[in-house]
């Protein structure tokens, strides 16, 4: 593609003498400069996907994936069998979740009670997976399970008796109060979901039934699927089976979380794109500087026969050998960061006594990454790209130059 002459002048070119000394350092910053914008965009969309790949693995793991409400009707077995039969690779449990209070001497908290079935497989893994303290054995009718975080505010540990109070009213001579049951607490779970961790409480269905006053027909009907991502498919799907229910998933739940994270990761792939293209102005000025020293030499060239071409296919190679180089090392970089991410906040964090990534903020108590290939490809193709299109701009002018004029007065 290039040739001899081609690669030897574009090496003497990128090696300049002692008295361009400015251009020397015109070179450098365009490296450093190609070098840190593709560093920084490779982190930056590392550490987004890593946030929503967690967020939605926490989700998923909390939630069901599609929910079926009665509305008004009441989901009987026969429906539910019909499910089981057309959808081979599901599993269904029912359940009922409503919001509440829970008191603890003077505490007092709004929570979530998520009444769940002890034998659902998901529901089974879930908790063994992330509990802390307890035993899941014990998880049964006047025992709930709590998260850490809800567990810390209250000061609860296990064994301890709390005192739980839903939206639902009962009668009393003094009039209608929000009905309230004792439980103890049979195990804490840790999600590092914070959010999660402080604002749901799980107890088994029949708890959850008769705390919010309600009868077996007035249950929910939760769907998990091998793959979540099918939710939407399955929803319009099951959707058809009877149009009496109201039906949704963990994604309608969550659309504009997901879309807000989308919109942001996308502004900052455009914002941080700049910096590439900032960085290649610094080419353009390096390489026009290059060609007016090197006026007298580019028409030495031309007299001994070199074409224009050749000559522009030479400055171009300059400018881009310092763009590809600049785009590789900044991979390599951008994915050394990406891996030790979490280790590095930890450093800066204790370096700065600052805290970096806040859990309460951001949910999450570990910084997120997620490199991803494709999005690597992205901005390795667009680096080159920017570095292609500075390099070539100032090379074209060479076509313009009249070699007699650059030789008048030598």
């Amino acid at each position: 593609m290039f040739t001899k002459v081609e690669r030897l002048i574009s090496s003497r070119n990128l090696r300049p003498k002692k008295k361009e000394g400015f251009l020397k350092i015109i070179s450098i910053f365009s490296f450093l400069g190609i070098m840190l914008g593709v560093a920084i965009l490779i982190i930056v969309m590392s550490v987004m996907n890593g946030f929503k790949t967690d967020l939605t693995n926490k989700i998923l793991g909390l939630n069901p994936h599609i929910v079926i409400q009665p509305n008004g009707f009441s989901i009987d077995d026969k429906y539910i069998s019909k499910i089981e039969k057309n959808f081979k690779d599901i599993s269904v449990s029912k359940t009922y979740s409503g919001e509440g209070i829970i008191i603890n001497n003077d505490q007092v908290k709004g929570i979530i009670f998520k009444g769940v079935n002890t034998k659902e497989k998901k529901i089974n893994e879930f908790l063994k997976k992330n509990i802390i303290s307890g035993d899941l054995k014990k998880f049964k009718k006047n025992n709930v399970f709590i998260g850490s975080e809800l567990a810390f505010n209250l000061k609860l540990n296990v064994g301890d008796g709390v005192n739980l109070m839903s939206s639902a009213f009962v009668a009393t001579p003094l009039g209608s109060l929000p009905k309230q049951e004792n439980f103890n607490v049979a195990g804490i779970f840790n999600t590092g979901f914070v959010e999660f961790d402080q604002n749901i409480i799980f107890l088994t269905t029949e708890d959850a039934l008769s705390i919010f006053d309600k009868e077996t027909k007035d249950q929910n009907l939760e769907i998990y699927l091998k793959n979540p991502l099918e939710a939407n498919l399955y929803k319009k799907k099951i959707g058809k089976l009877n149009q009496n229910y109201f039906i949704y998933t963990w994604s309608d739940l969550n659309k504009s979380f997901f879309s807000a994270l989308k919109v942001e990761r996308n502004v900052m792939f455009v914002i941080l794109t700049l910096i590439i293209i900032v960085a290649a102005f610094n080419i353009i000025s390096g390489l026009t500087i290059l060609i007016k020293n090197k006026t007298k030499e580019i028409a030495i060239l031309k007299t001994l026969g070199l074409n224009n071409t050749s000559i522009k296919t030479s400055l171009f190679l300059t400018g881009f050998t310092i763009g590809f180089f600049a785009t590789l090392s900044g991979i390599i970089v951008g994915i050394i960061f990406s891996l030790y991410i979490e280790k590095i906040r930890i450093i800066l964090s204790k370096v700065f006594n600052f805290e970096i990534f806040p859990s309460d903020i951001y949910f999450l108590e570990k910084l997120p990454s997620e490199i991803n290939l494709y999005s690597i490809l992205i901005i390795f193709i667009l680096s080159l790209l920017v570095s292609a299109i500075a390099s070539y701009i100032p090379a074209r002018h060479i076509s313009k130059m009249k070699t007699f004029r650059a030789l008048k007065y030598e």
